[in-house]
């Protein structure tokens, strides 16, 4: 059983959900950064998603970019990121850990190369953001090969082959989006997913977890409630690291306090 099935027949076996907070590596530079991940989990974090810097992250809005800008101004290098996760994976051994990168990133390192680098670090997915489906065979085959779990987006209009391509070659979860556009947090969830997760689990796809614009607990009691297994919670988990950039206390304490609040919500009358 991979670390992902673990995870969500512990959740189903309580009536709670997974919530998932998202970091980049690096950010604002590596000590900090070893700070928020021990934060997050912490607070109570189900799984971590985590980015490595990347010069053009295209589906990311203003305040992960900035994230990315600060730890590679720090002069972070994937190596650095390897090191993170391998911490990270030997403090908590069953936590499932998963990137959301860019393709060329993969590329440029060689596929091989980098699934084979990520399994030795502690990964248990990779999502590349910018990569299509019907594009993704080559990736696909390396992360497997290395015994990691290709994940996909399911976009808020699919239509149905390439639904049905999104849960055929997935693995570990199914990351579906809220809304269109980039990264960034909503006041509330901006779009009625309910049938899209239906047809996702008539297609007997892997998990859906919603991503994009989660930054408040009755976002995801409402995400849950629409048949979503999890959230995930990106830029409103970097937002607190950037209001506490000169003070690691401060962003590990707000961390906390903001995972603590949002698990919460995940589980019967949170």
């Amino acid at each position: 059983m991979s670390r992902y099935e673990a995870m969500f027949a512990r959740l189903d076996a309580a009536g709670e959900g997974a919530f998932i907070p998202f970091a980049m590596l690096g950010d604002p530079e590596p000590a900090t950064s070893r700070i928020v991940l021990e934060a997050l989990v912490a607070g109570g974090a189900d799984a971590l998603e985590l980015g490595i810097p990347f010069s053009d992250p295209v589906a990311d809005g203003p305040v992960i970019q900035a994230a990315a800008v600060r730890a590679l101004a720090a002069g972070v290098m994937p190596g650095d990121c390897w090191a993170l996760v391998h911490d990270t994976r030997t403090a908590h051994p069953d936590l499932p850990i998963g990137l959301l990168v860019y393709a060329n990133l993969v590329a440029h390192r060689g596929l091989e190369v980098f699934y084979r680098e990520a399994a030795d670090a502690g990964v248990d997915s990779v999502l590349v953001a910018d990569l299509p489906v019907a594009e993704s065979a080559p990736f696909s085959a390396a992360a497997q090969a290395a015994g990691i779990a290709p994940v996909f987006i399911a976009p808020p209009n699919a239509g149905d082959d390439r639904l049905a391509a999104v849960a055929r070659s997935g693995r570990g979860y199914t990351y579906v989006v809220t809304r269109k556009g980039v990264t960034g947090t909503d006041a509330a969830l901006q779009r009625d997913s309910s049938e899209l997760l239906t047809r996702l689990a008539t297609l007997g796809a892997p998990p859906a977890v919603l991503g994009f614009g989660i930054a408040h607990p009755e976002q995801v009691r409402h995400g849950l409630a629409m048949g979503a297994r999890g959230v995930i919670s990106g830029s409103a988990v970097v937002q607190r690291i950037a209001e506490h950039l000169d003070n690691p206390e401060a962003v590990r304490s707000s961390l906390e306090e903001f995972v603590h609040a949002m698990k919460a919500a995940t589980r019967p009358g949170g």
